[in-house]
């Protein structure tokens, strides 16, 4: 009897063996089938900052030390475009400044602008929202340009419609400190302008003439609520999190996520840890990135190379030892599902942070996307659901900040309205 018994046992426990398996490849193929026919965009990613490094290439992750994103990974991500962002640290606004700034950012163009002639066989420049389906059809990496803070613009309002010319399709209103634009959600200084500046108003506005979509992510609840309220066209943030999770001032709360879902816009969610899930600021793990963090944002450009190189290293080294600490693509679809739930499935997407602090436990790099999509298919995301927050949603927002800008080139007094 306890011969058949245990018979018994072992037969059906391989019998489940096998039933759980087709399951098992069943919904791998699945996710990888609606990944595949996802249009996938990531809004921010902070590469061209190693770009302009002798030796660095996106064509090979090997010459890409350190870095999240290249052309092959990208590819084996499944991930159809990225927006490169121009990032600058903000600096005391003195001429010296502004000038020096304003030659780094040109530099970072000129390096994406030379990427995509060399490797035209791999990655294409994208200007508008439609340029992604016809790029995706052959193959290619469709490559947008952002600007992450506006510093290099200085007080000149021409220099919009000059990176405009350049390709950038959005300009991230300020960084870490106040500017000449708006208040910062970082600055530890009390609020300079209460808010977006009279200057910033201008830039809002010729964004919206242009075509470039405004870019709150960085910005002070206030300056938010100003941004959105100046901006005829729905806005973005392109790389912020929910802070009803994570209660960091770089994340949205839930005010802030209802009003930019009420004027169309969309919150793409970042994948940088402590935008995902609150740390354990106790450690000494903790205090030293959040050391590095302020040396990359105060002192980056007063770096040399081997001073840079020795400071991403370690990054790396803290970032490793924390591993089993690090957020997973679970906490971050957390971020998702909070958002679906508060205004609906329509204001959500990707925007990763990659080069600039983001990476997840199980999503380190871009070649690890279709993670993300397992676990919303896992949560029951259908795959509608899942074509809108990987470039759906981004993408029709684009489309209204060109409408927007052909409708005042129509009819130039709806700009002052």
């Amino acid at each position: 009897m306890i011969k058949k018994a245990l018979t018994l046992f072992l037969t059906s426990g391989i019998l489940m063996s096998f039933t759980t398996v087709p399951d098992s490849d069943k919904f791998e193929k699945k996710a990888n089938r609606i990944h595949e026919k996802c249009l996938t965009v990531d809004t921010h990613c902070d590469t061209p900052m190693l770009m302009i490094k002798p030796g660095f290439s996106v064509r090979d992750e090997n010459k890409a030390p350190h870095s999240r994103v290249d052309l092959p990974r990208m590819k084996k991500g499944g991930l159809d475009a990225m927006f490169f962002a121009v990032f600058t640290s903000q600096k005391p606004r003195t001429e010296e400044n502004y000038q020096k700034t304003y030659a780094l950012a040109n530099q970072m163009l000129d390096s994406i602008h030379a990427m995509l002639k060399k490797d035209s066989d791999l990655a294409t420049l994208a200007l508008k929202a439609e340029d992604l389906a016809k790029i995706e059809k052959t193959g290619k990496r469709a490559i947008y340009i952002g600007m992450e803070n506006g510093f290099p613009l200085a007080k000149d309002i021409s220099r919009v419609e000059e990176f405009y010319k350049r390709g950038v399709r959005y300009i991230t209103l300020c960084h870490s400190f106040h500017n000449d634009i708006c208040d910062s959600s970082s600055d530890g200084k009390p609020a300079e302008h209460n808010g977006v500046s009279d200057f910033g108003k201008q830039v809002i506005a010729e964004m919206n003439r242009l075509g470039m979509m405004v870019d709150v992510s960085h910005a002070s609840d206030k300056s938010f609520f100003d941004a959105i309220e100046l901006s005829k066209a729905p806005i973005i943030a392109s790389h912020s999190s929910v802070r009803a999770i994570a209660q960091h001032n770089r994340n949205m709360t839930d005010e802030m996520i209802k009003k930019l879902a009420a004027k169309g816009g969309v919150i793409q969610i970042c994948l940088l840890d402590e935008y995902v899930k609150n740390p354990d600021t106790t450690t000494v793990n903790y205090k030293r990135i959040k050391q590095i963090r302020k040396i990359y944002a105060n002192d980056l450009d007063k770096m040399t190379e081997a001073q840079k190189d020795a400071m991403f290293k370690e990054w790396d080294e803290l970032k490793a030892w924390k591993q089993k600490d690090m957020p997973s693509v679970k906490d971050l679809c957390d971020h998702i599902d909070h958002v679906k739930n508060l205004v609906g499935v329509d204001y959500v997407g990707i925007g990763s942070d990659f080069d600039g602090g983001g990476g997840l436990m199980d999503c380190g790099d871009v070649s690890q996307f279709p993670n993300i999509t397992k676990e919303l298919l896992r949560r029951g995301y259908t795959e509608t659901e899942i074509r809108k927050i990987w470039g759906g949603n981004l993408l029709r927002v684009f489309r209204e900040v060109e409408k927007t800008a052909e409708k005042i080139k129509t009819n130039p007094h709806l700009a002052s309205l």
